[in-house]
């Protein structure tokens, strides 16, 4: 069956978790209008708090409608976790696609990649904090998170392992993967404590962020060009 494009380019949604099938475009496009108005209203509630009809009011559709198209609450979540983590992956795609294209340096690669990074946490800080909330009793929801993170670290590597140059591959992709680990935990950590010194929504995240994987990638980079120290000592004149 020849599949419809989505609105704005995101895969269709009949391929999620916990969604009753439905073929027609209309339908999965109210879907997808209850998925995002679920991630928008987890911002200000916890999921067990999240209101079915506000949700359905806002899309504009019936309580009868939302179970219709999900099992459960809980399915309604599990779809979105699959939604957000598609969405994702897409958008780093396309990110590493367009710098590889432009022959980007190592230092705009860094900030482009942290700059997508940040606005997928700060567009789903709601889901991903209800994720993190119901860890112990719901480890399913998080398990999609470290694959997402696992995801984009991996779509990220065909950019930036060839900016820090050839040789020494296993040791360059440690330094990438504890970058990324660096970054990763900084955001969850604005997400669940909301520091006052730097915030998920300022520009600053971005910057130092950047900056530190930058830093860190340059660093081990720079030792393919480190000076080989001769063995005998040093020579007398």
């Amino acid at each position: 069956m020849t599949e419809a494009p989505e609105v704005a380019g995101w895969p269709l949604i009949q391929d999620l978790p916990g969604i009753l099938p439905t073929r027609q475009r209309r339908s999965q496009e109210t879907t997808v209008a209850l998925l995002d108005a679920g991630a928008e209203l987890l911002r200000d509630c916890a999921f067990d708090e999240l209101p079915i009809d506000e949700l359905c009011a806002r899309v504009g559709v019936t309580v009868g409608a939302f179970y219709g198209r999900f099992e459960s609450k809980d399915a309604f979540f599990a779809a979105l976790m699959s939604l957000v983590s598609k969405r994702s992956l897409s958008e780093i795609e396309a990110a590493v696609a367009a710098d590889v294209q432009a022959d980007a340096s190592l230092e705009a690669a860094c900030y482009h990649v942290v700059s997508v990074v940040t606005e997928i946490i700060r567009k789903n800080e709601g889901v991903l904090r209800a994720a993190m909330q119901y860890k112990a009793v719901q480890p399913a929801r998080w398990v999609t998170v470290r694959e997402t993170g696992t995801g984009l670290v991996e779509r990220s590597m065909p950019l930036l392992l060839p900016l820090m140059g050839r040789g020494r591959r296993a040791a360059k992709e440690r330094t990438i993967g504890f970058a990324f680990q660096m970054v990763f935990g900084t955001l969850i950590n604005a997400v669940l404590n909301k520091p006052k010194l730097v915030q998920l929504d300022e520009q600053e995240m971005i910057d130092r962020l950047a900056l530190a994987m930058f830093l860190q990638l340059q660093h081990e980079a720079s030792k393919d060009r480190a000076p080989k120290k001769r063995g005998g000592g040093a020579r007398r004149r």
